[in-house]
């Protein structure tokens, strides 16, 4: 194992650590009645908080993984390899820091490995900061884990010149490290003439939100670059709301688009978007190796670890977790990861409290069974054979979603509005507006998820549900895999259409991008000129062939005479699909990744 692969570990874990409780449990027997409590010291001091019976299992079982971690975490740090002198540098020498600062050669020796990796589009932003004029301000990039923080600071670091790169310094912050601590260190780099600070997994510091004005008012002010970074993106965004307002600048990096994907992974096709696309992790031949969305274990593990404590992480150390209570007492009691993912399975976009109070129905299976239903060559009940019970069980099991009767909570509508807050915070959930016609006072909202590969492993854990099962076991092999195929197109060109919608939106902020729905039919997207009073209508269509089908609501007159008057004349029909770009008439045909390569290009 190599060096860059054990410090990536570390982080991981302390990461894991700085969410997890100290201290131990005690049994007090009081008239014959046991009391249990959660023994903690907080400042010097011992504290004993009384523990209700049904948390006590719960409480124990996570400090115990806490003492498990800490005990790896402890041999992993015996792997690390004797750090060498800096040699040129003379200027640190000597010199104890409070953390885990590496300069110089040991410096170098971290980020080699990323001289071969290709570079995120958003590192301009980045580079902008280190290579600009001097501010008063901070630079903070933030994002869900593996979006590629750490590799972008360790890229921008490779560009320095050697005179520039002798004063460049890379704080780890671990779990432990104090505002103090790292206060200190600042001060020491300051005096022996370093001009560069990167500061990663800042958040672990327990007094961060409180203090951070420090980095902007002191160092900053005086001349220091600081580029602070971490997976706690709620924590940043508080910290801007509070110490940092007006003194930083944001670089986030949660949304990775399929041109980047394709560019920077060096993979190609919407496919592999929609099994993998959302993290910078996936193999390929130009970047890290592993993915998240490998299965649905990784990717519900991701979920809870990446997004589920991300919250709880902000929650604890803001206002004393005084801060949007309700998430908290969720996350607790474990049922946070069913509400975040009961709203990632409803591909109806309905981010709701309905949503989750219904008992459990794969939204996946339904709309496949339909559709097969009424398949005009040969339908199929697939209802008839499976057992839809058992398969849905093992759905929510694989998934950790509860029914109404198993939460220990009731999901209220402030639920839901804080955590439909907090996810757009952090990049993974927008908006698009769901317009209707000749009715036009019927308005509504889609709720897209930015992490194509979190929602497909889901698909992928219904699959893996009904291969299971015996009775859909007895259907013949072609009849299994007519089904299968016909189950993950569906979710694929939903998912496909969720794509192009949120991909284009994002690159047009000055056009309205939009659903439109009429009595019958739809169009997929419309985009807007306000300015010019002109419009684009498309079709998305998950298929490799032309077929006139595709496109009857383009050619509809009368659809295309109530949106021409509605929001101006029409100046191009497109259907977006998988096939080459070709003309029928009036209508485009559209590659998919051509189209969603051209966004955003200048």
């Amino acid at each position: 194992m190599n060096s860059d692969s054990v410090y990536n570990q570390i982080a991981e874990i302390e990461r894991e650590i700085a969410l997890l409780p100290k201290g131990s449990i005690t049994k007090k027997k009081i008239n014959n009645k046991d009391y249990y409590y959660h023994r903690i010291t907080r400042n010097g001091k011992r504290f004993e908080d009384y523990v209700s019976f049904d948390q006590v299992s719960e409480l124990k079982a996570q400090i115990e993984k806490r003492k498990a971690l800490e005990k790896k975490l402890k041999e992993l740090k015996r792997m690390i390899p004797e750090e060498e002198p800096d040699g040129d540098l003379n200027a640190v020498k000597g010199l104890n820091f409070n953390t885990r600062v590496r300069t110089g050669r040991q410096l170098e020796s971290q980020i080699a490995i990323t001289r071969r990796y290709k570079k995120r589009e958003c590192i301009s932003v980045l580079r902008d900061y280190v290579f600009g004029p001097l501010q008063d301000k901070v630079l903070i990039i933030y994002g869900l884990r593996r979006t590629g923080k750490t590799t972008m600071i360790r890229q921008i670091l490779t560009e320095l010149p050697p005179e520039e790169f002798s004063k460049a310094a890379f704080i780890q912050v671990t779990t432990g490290d104090s505002l103090d601590d790292i206060n200190a260190d600042l001060s020491m780099l300051e005096r022996n003439g370093f001009r560069y600070v990167f500061i990663d997994e800042v958040t672990l510091i327990e007094d961060f939100i409180e203090g951070a004005a420090l980095f902007s008012d002191i160092y900053a002010s005086s001349g220091m670059k600081i580029i602070l970074s971490g997976t706690d993106s709620l924590g940043f965004a508080f910290t801007r709301e509070e110490q940092l307002y007006d003194r930083c600048i944001l670089l986030h990096t949660t949304f990775i688009p399929y041109r980047e994907f394709e560019e920077v992974l060096g993979l190609k096709g919407i496919d592999e978007y929609i099994r993998y696309g959302g993290t910078m992790s996936l193999g390929g031949i130009d970047y890290n190796s592993d993915t998240p969305f490998s299965d649905s274990r990784h990717a519900e593990e991701y979920i809870d670890t990446a997004i589920a404590k991300n919250i709880q992480h902000s929650l604890k150390a803001y206002q004393y977790g005084g801060h949007f209570r309700l998430l908290l007492d969720l996350y607790e009691r474990g049922e946070l990861t069913n509400v975040i993912n009961r709203v990632v399975e409803n591909i109806n976009h309905s981010f709701t409290k309905s949503v989750i109070e219904k008992t459990f129905k794969s939204h996946d299976i339904s709309v496949t069974a339909a559709n097969l239903l009424r398949d005009r060559e040969k339908p199929i009940n697939i209802k008839d054979h499976m057992d839809l019970d058992k398969v849905t069980s093992g759905i929510m099991k694989l998934l950790d979603i509860l029914n109404k009767e198993d939460q220990s909570i009731q999901i209220e509508d402030d639920h839901m509005i804080q955590i439909k807050e907090y996810l757009t915070m952090l990049d993974l959930i927008l908006e698009i507006d769901l317009e209707s016609l000749p009715k036009v006072s019927n308005k509504g909202k889609i709720t897209v998820i930015t992490q194509p590969g979190m929602r497909y492993a889901q698909a992928e854990a219904i699959v893996e549900n009904i291969l299971l099962d015996e009775q859909f076991q007895e259907l013949s092999a072609v009849d299994r895999k007519r089904i299968l195929d016909r189950l993950l197109s569906e979710i694929r060109g939903r998912m496909m259409e969720d794509i192009i919608l949120l991909e284009t939106r994002l690159a047009c902020p000055d056009k309205k991008v939009f659903k439109l729905q009429f009595p019958v039919g739809e169009f997929d997207m419309v985009v807007c000129d306000p300015g010019n009073l002109t419009c684009s209508i498309y079709e998305v269509k998950y298929s490799t062939e032309q077929v006139p089908e595709q496109y009857r609501h383009l050619i509809n007159e009368e659809k295309c005479s109530m949106t021409s008057h509605r929001y101006g004349d029409i100046t191009g029909k497109y259907v977006i699909y998988r096939g080459e770009p070709t003309k029928d008439g009036d209508v485009q045909y559209l590659n998919v990744e051509g189209y969603l390569k051209s966004l955003g290009k200048s």
